[in-house]
């Protein structure tokens, strides 16, 4: 693994949940400074004070308040190298067949907060010279799950914002990845820990799950997806190629090149 640059910016979004903890714990010993983004709480402010980190306030389905957390570190670290979008929810619990409102709700967290913060971390990322955004997604992103739509849909809407953005970002020395866990001990499986503690079914720590974006952001290949599975590590996602389109001579048909990001041409 390539070592971070010591000094380096990391903005956390989720910063202060089982993932971002770990994480902030392992960067500083790498003394890269991360900064957690949380929603406002007493708990989640001493979590970051335990840990000695910056904390800033971010609701990440917030267009404006991304933007602001982005010129509030720029302001007073002097830089952003690398922004792990990791803030995401499940779905809630409904008896209806179809819950929209948790639909949207998680769609907006998980899709949209990745999405705005994206948008706010590129131009600083820019302004550094290149660097990196580092998703959370989910195996549910790439096997989507029939007990939670709106975080099957959030997550594969993830790592389809991820593979389409790599290639454009690579011009700027901007490397997107995302990250896809498993099962994880992290409070979302909380209403299921019974059931996982009495089929005896491995689960990710947080650890294991913050080696992932570490590795991701340090040598992450842009667009990749990397699984996390107990027993397995993190390893990338092969997806399978979509047939060309074949020209009436039978040649394979060539995208436009205004279809084709800049890096692409």
């Amino acid at each position: 693994m390539t070592a971070p640059t010591p000094g380096s910016v990391a903005l956390i979004t989720g910063g202060t949940g089982g993932f971002g903890r770990a994480l902030a714990a392992k960067l500083k010993t790498l003394d890269v400074v991360p900064v957690l983004a949380d929603l406002d709480s007493a708990r989640n402010r001493q979590v970051a004070a335990d840990l000695g980190c910056p904390f800033v306030v971010l609701d990440v389905t917030d267009r404006a308040a991304n933007e602001a957390v982005v010129g509030q570190i720029e302001a007073e670290h002097g830089r952003l190298d690398v922004a792990f979008l990791n803030a995401g929810i499940a779905g809630f619990d409904s008896d209806a067949l179809f819950d929209l409102e948790s639909f949207l709700t998680v769609v907006d967290v998980d899709l949209f907060g990745v999405v705005y913060g994206a948008a706010a971390a590129l131009p600083a990322l820019q302004r550094a010279g290149g660097g990196a955004v580092v998703v959370t997604a989910s195996l549910a992103g790439l096997s989507p799950m029939a007990t939670d739509p709106g975080y099957s849909v959030a997550k594969g809407g993830a790592v389809a914002f991820v593979r389409s953005m790599a290639p454009r970002l690579a011009a700027e020395n901007i490397t997107i990845t995302a990250i896809c866990p498993g099962f994880a001990d992290t409070a979302i499986i909380d209403p299921l820990r019974e059931e996982f503690e009495e089929a005896g079914f491995p689960v990710l720590s947080a650890d294991e799950v913050a080696d992932a974006m570490l590795a991701a952001w340090t040598q992450g290949e842009a667009g990749a997806a990397y699984i996390v599975q107990p027993g397995i590590g993190a390893v990338p996602y092969r997806f399978k190629g979509v047939p060309s389109a074949k020209t009436a001579t039978g040649e394979i048909a060539v995208v436009p090149e205004a279809l084709r990001p800049p890096s692409m041409r």
